[in-house]
C-alpha cells in the first residue's frame, strides 16, 4: 500500500447540465487535439523530399511526436486530479497552436524535430478532455458518454490521415500544420465559453502527485495489464501508419499524400465501434472484448503481411479491409481497458487515464521507430510481421490467467 498521503477531496461533478452540445464540444476537442499527432503521418513523404531528409531521419517526426504525447501524459495529465481541468485544457490548447505554427514554419529538420516533441506535449490535453467527461457524466452514463468522446477522439486519429493527405496534396504540408492551428483555437475560443470549472480531488503537491500515480500502478494490477496489452497493440498501430506514407510513395505505386491519408477513411470504420465495444464491455465484460479486439488485429496484420506476396492492385485492397480489421480492435480494446481502469478508484482517473495512455504512447512511439527501421531493412512485408507480433503478445497478455477485471 502507499505510503503517500492521498489527502482525497469528495468526488464533485461540476454544477453544470451535461448536454449534447457540451458533450459534443468534448468530443470535437478530444479529437482535435489528438488529430494534431498524426497530421504528419500522410506528408512524410513531401517533408522527405522538402527537406531533403533521409527515410531514417523523417522517421524521427512521428516518433518524436508520440514520444512527447506519452511523456506529457505522464508528467502533466495527473495535473487534472490537482487542479482544475478547465484551465489545463485551455493553457494546453495556446501552447499547441503555438507549436503547430512553428512546424508549419520549419525549414530545417531540427527545428522540426522539436516542433514534432512540443505538439505532442501540448497535445495531451485530449487526455484532460476524456477524464473531464467522466466527471461530468452521471454514473449510470458515463460508459456511453465516455464513448462518445473517444469517438471523437479516434475519428480525429484516423480522419486526421485523410484530411492531411488531401490538403498536403493541394496547399502543401505547411498549409496542414496552419489549418490544424486554427481549429485548436477555434475550440479554445468556444471552450472557454463552454467549458465549465472542475473542483480538483486531491491537494497533493506535484511531486507526492507523481509518487501517488507510482503507488497506484503498483496497487492495481489490472492497470498494469491494462497498460502492457494496450502498449503492445499500440507498436502495430503505429508501425502501420507511420510507414504507410512511405510504403506508398516508392515504387511500384508512387502515390501521394492523398492516396495515404484515404486509407484513414478505413481505418474511421473501425473507430466507430467505439460505443458498441463499450456496450458489449458492459454486457459481457471487458475481458472477452479486449482478447477478441487484440485477436482480429493479430489476424489483421498477418493478412497483409501475405498480401505482400499478392499483385500491386490486390494488395492495395488487402490493406484497406486489413486498416478496418486492426482499428476496431484496437479500438474495441482501448474502450474495454478503459472501462476497468477508470472504475478502479473515482478519486483518481486523471493518474489512472495517464498510467494507461502513458503505456499505450510509448507502444505508440516505440512503433514508429520500429516500423521505419523494419521498412528500410526487410520492407512492407517486415512492418507487417512486427506489427504482427506486438498484437499476438497483446493478445497473449489479455489470455494470461488473472482475475476477469484484470
Amino acid at each position: 500500500m502507499s505510503n503517500v498521503p492521498s489527502t482525497p477531496l469528495p468526488p464533485a461533478v461540476p454544477a453544470h447540465p451535461l448536454t449534447l452540445s457540451l458533450v459534443g464540444l468534448l468530443a470535437a476537442g478530444a479529437g482535435l487535439a489528438v488529430a494534431a499527432l498524426y497530421y504528419s503521418q500522410p506528408m512524410l513523404g513531401e517533408l522527405q523530399a522538402d527537406i531533403g531528409a533521409g527515410a531514417r531521419e523523417i522517421g524521427l517526426v512521428p516518433m518524436l511526436t508520440q514520444l512527447g504525447y506519452a511523456t506529457g501524459i505522464f508528467f502533466l495529465a495527473p495535473l487534472g486530479d490537482r487542479f482544475d481541468r478547465r484551465r489545463i485544457i485551455l493553457a494546453k490548447a495556446a501552447a499547441l497552436v503555438v507549436a503547430l505554427l512553428v512546424a508549419g514554419a520549419s525549414s530545417s529538420m531540427p527545428l522540426l524535430l522539436l516542433a514534432s516533441l512540443a505538439i505532442g506535449l501540448a497535445a495531451t490535453l485530449a487526455q484532460d478532455i476524456v477524464p473531464a467527461a467522466a466527471t461530468l457524466a452521471p454514473e449510470s452514463q458515463r460508459g456511453r458518454i465516455v464513448g462518445t468522446v473517444m469517438t471523437g477522439l479516434l475519428m480525429g486519429i484516423l480522419l486526421s490521415r485523410v484530411v492531411s493527405g488531401v490538403v498536403a496534396a493541394h496547399l502543401g504540408w505547411r498549409a496542414m500544420f496552419v489549418a490544424a492551428a486554427v481549429s485548436i483555437a477555434a475550440f479554445a475560443a468556444v471552450a472557454a465559453r463552454g467549458l465549465p470549472r472542475f473542483r480538483p480531488t486531491t491537494h497533493l503537491h506535484y511531486v507526492a502527485l507523481l509518487a501517488s500515480a507510482a503507488q497506484l500502478w503498483k496497487r492495481h494490477p489490472a492497470l498494469r495489464r491494462a497498460a502492457l496489452a494496450q502498449g503492445l497493440l499500440a507498436i502495430g498501430f503505429s508501425a502501420f501508419w507511420s510507414t504507410l506514407a512511405v510504403m506508398l510513395h516508392a515504387s511500384p505505386w508512387h502515390l501521394g499524400s492523398a492516396a495515404a491519408g484515404a486509407f484513414g477513411l478505413a481505418g474511421a470504420a473501425g473507430a466507430l465501434a467505439a460505443p458498441l465495444a463499450g456496450r458489449l464491455a458492459d454486457t459481457r465484460g471487458p475481458e472477452l472484448v479486449t482478447r477478441l479486439g487484440t485477436g482480429l488485429a493479430a489476424v489483421s496484420f498477418l493478412a497483409m503481411a501475405a498480401g505482400a506476396l499478392l499483385p500491386a492492385p490486390l494488395q492495395l485492397w488487402v490493406i484497406g479491409v486489413g486498416a478496418v480489421g486492426f482499428d476496431l480492435g484496437a479500438q474495441a480494446t482501448l474502450v474495454s481497458h478503459q472501462t476497468i481502469v477508470y472504475g478502479l478508484d473515482a478519486h483518481a482517473r486523471s493518474r489512472l487515464n495517464a498510467l494507461l495512455f502513458t503505456g499505450m504512447f510509448i507502444g505508440m512511439s516505440s512503433g514508429a521507430a520500429l516500423g521505419s527501421l523494419a521498412l528500410a531493412q526487410w520492407g512492407w512485408t517486415g512492418v507487417m510481421l512486427v506489427a504482427a507480433a506486438s498484437a499476438l503478445a497483446a493478445l497473449a497478455v489479455r489470455l494470461w490467467p488473472g482475475r476477469a477485471t484484470a
